[in-house]
């Protein structure tokens, strides 16, 4: 009797906890949505001024070049995100295997909660729930490998294009310039090697106490092969090449007299200072327009035109995809895959 009277309990608890669970998960989804959406419209969509100032732009520009530029650069953000959607899907593949579609919710997801946090951390969270509950702290270490290729794209890319822009417009003394080229020489020829020898910062993990209890959960990084770190190096180099591309047709369209190859170093030596900067994604356009400003101002003095490019580019690639990111929220499992 006892016994039995101990079980209804037991059940009784059980489902209260389970609804809890459901209304608590329930109301935080709805919370990262809201919260996402007074980010997004208070920081952008409230102000407007940088579509009324493409509007400007635009006014002695063919409307039919416009439209066809502004549609090309939305599909280059399609295939810029599908592109790190299979990137994504490549790298849990030591994990898990999720389809295609649990992939792309999984980065759009993301991206939505990357508005809202500081150098866009929620986006691991955003990835990492959609995978099984004792996989989703390796996730974030799997995710770490494809950021760390996407950096190292980056850096590499940013140092060259950064002597470039030293030598032609800072004109330094030529001792410093060739110290500055020697060590932008050596970081990149280390990172490269660091990279495709990633293990080694596993063995570095390991060195350090209360960290190299965790092996079990950062030891995947040491599991990727040269070969599949060269197929996720391929993956980040032609997102690299696509998000250039978007900012190379606004400039070009808004700009056109600058030279493509002055456009495409700029925008590396953007990008690298970029990535160099903490950021909240919603906050920092002001800085990311700032630092552009300065760039191109050797090229040219049509500075409204370039924060509009980088306005522009800053929500098709970011604030279009958190929206559409909202959608998959609710489908997040906080508990675990049942809940």
């Amino acid at each position: 009797m006892n016994y039995q009277l101990f079980r209804n309990i037991a059940q009784k608890t059980y489902r209260l906890t389970a609804s809890a669970k459901k209304l608590f998960s329930f109301l935080l989804k709805a919370s990262i949505v809201v919260l996402a959406f007074v980010f997004i419209y208070h920081q952008y969509l409230e102000k407007g001024d940088k579509l009324k100032q493409f509007e400007t732009l635009i006014t002695a520009i063919d409307h039919t070049e416009v439209a066809i530029v502004m549609s090309v650069v939305v599909i280059l953000m399609l295939v810029n995100w599908s592109l790190e959607s299979f990137k994504w899907q490549y790298l849990t593949r030591k994990l898990v295997k999720i389809s295609a579609w649990e992939s792309i919710e999984g980065v759009f997801c993301g991206l939505t909660w990357a508005v809202f946090t500081p150098n866009r951390i929620g986006e691991y969270a955003g990835r990492v729930l959609f995978l099984p509950n004792r996989k989703r702290i390796h996730g974030v270490f799997a995710m770490a490998v494809g950021a760390f290729a996407q950096n190292t794209v980056t850096n590499v890319v940013g140092l060259g294009a950064l002597m470039w822009f030293l030598y032609t417009f800072i004109h330094l003394n030529t001792w410093l310039y060739i110290g500055i080229v020697v060590a932008s020489v050596l970081f990149s020829i280390f990172i490269c090697i660091f990279y495709f020898h990633i293990k080694w910062l596993v063995n570095i993990l390991d060195h350090i106490p209360y960290i190299k209890k965790y092996h079990r959960f950062f030891d995947i990084m040491q599991r990727y092969k040269k070969q599949e770190l060269i197929n996720i190096m391929f993956f980040c180099i032609t997102r690299y090449a696509v998000f250039s591309f978007q900012y190379y047709l606004i400039i070009h369209l808004l700009i056109p007299e600058i030279p493509a190859a002055e456009i495409a170093l700029l925008i590396s030596v953007f990008f690298f200072i970029q990535s160099a900067l903490p950021s909240l994604d919603l906050l920092d356009i002001g800085v990311r327009g700032t630092a552009a400003t300065l760039l191109f101002k050797h090229v040219t003095d049509q500075s409204v035109a370039v924060i509009v490019t980088v306005s522009l580019i800053w929500f098709i690639n970011l604030i279009i995809p958190a929206i559409l990111g909202s959608l998959f929220v609710f489908n997040l499992k906080f508990f675990d895959r049942n809940s």
